[in-house]
């Protein structure tokens, strides 16, 4: 989540003094306690479905963009993998990874190859690394960035978004015919908006070029306003169908069912630093989501 602008290594320095004025007393967010050793997460026995589905896959690989590197989670204009709701280390987050492996296992055997910016163009690469691992699970979560453009012209046409996902998906079978995937929807932007526009300091780190697509002048309604708005709100929705779709036609692919994208996040959920990323709350509430789909029966 968040606009690969932002994080270029051409805007990272100007946009890091900017921040570091404006958010200097900034706290991060804090999590809850991890699950005792032997809870029904880390010691529920694997299955395997009729449908050939495994609720206990045994290691996991992660692609996608800055929300999968916890990007802002733990300190400003920087990746905090240890936060990812993917795989990450952090109890308070109580990641994916060590909901269904463990402490020790994800250490050993979940892997991150996502990346800051990353686009749907971006995924076959990522797959490309990640089939080394042979992981037994690979989560995928993209598609803010592609929405998320300095104007609603520049964001990525849905076909050429369907034929990236569609391309990393014929890259892990080729690789790994038996590796199964999650892919988590993209989240709701305009309720980010929404949300982040009642913060003075949200909006004053928004004006330094964040996802304008969406955020520029948050407090204007006028016509012209709100008609892009909902232009890139129509867009998340349309790469959400595309993901659905792709996954639909492979038995060992599930989605979350759009509950990334149905959360109703509030500002607890967001990073204190930038009012865009999620925080190590929102963060745990995406694992939480995970964790529900890739161990549901059936």
């Amino acid at each position: 989540m968040g606009e690969r602008g932002v994080r270029s290594h051409r805007a990272r320095a100007g946009t890091a003094a900017a921040l570091a004025v404006l958010l200097g007393a900034a706290l991060p967010a804090c999590g809850s306690a991890p699950p005792p050793r032997g809870s029904d997460e880390q010691a529920a026995p694997r299955a395997r479905q009729q449908t050939g589905w495994d609720t206990r896959p045994a290691s996991l690989a992660a692609v996608g963009d800055s929300i999968t590197r916890g990007f802002d989670a733990c300190s400003v204009l920087a990746d905090c993998p240890e936060a990812s709701w993917a795989t990450g280390s952090d109890p308070g987050v109580r990641s994916l990874a060590l909901r269904l492996l463990g402490e020790r296992g994800a250490a050993e055997r979940s892997w991150n190859h996502a990346v800051s910016g990353a686009r749907a163009a971006d995924l076959p690469a990522q797959v490309e690394r990640a089939v080394q691992d042979r992981p037994e699970l690979l989560t995928v979560m993209v598609g803010a960035n592609d929405a998320c453009r300095g104007s609603t012209r520049q964001m990525t046409k849905v076909a050429d978004f369907r034929a990236s996902v569609e391309e990393a998906m014929e890259v892990l079978r080729t690789e790994l015919p038996r590796t199964q995937v999650y892919m988590a929807s993209v989240p709701d932007l305009k309720r980010l908006w929404s949300e982040g526009r009642t913060s003075a300091l949200g909006k004053q780190v928004w004006a330094l070029g964040i996802c304008r697509s969406m955020l520029s002048e948050p407090d204007a309604v006028d016509r012209k306003s709100v008609k892009r708005r909902a232009k890139v709100y129509k867009r998340v929705k349309a790469y959400n169908r595309v993901l659905a779709e792709v996954c639909g036609r492979d038995r060992l692919c599930r989605t979350d069912g759009g509950a990334v994208f149905d959360f109703r996040f509030t500002g607890t959920q967001l990073s204190s630093w930038d009012w865009f990323h999620p925080s190590k709350n929102g963060q745990a509430h995406i694992a939480r989501i995970a964790y529900r789909a890739v161990t549901a029966k059936g």
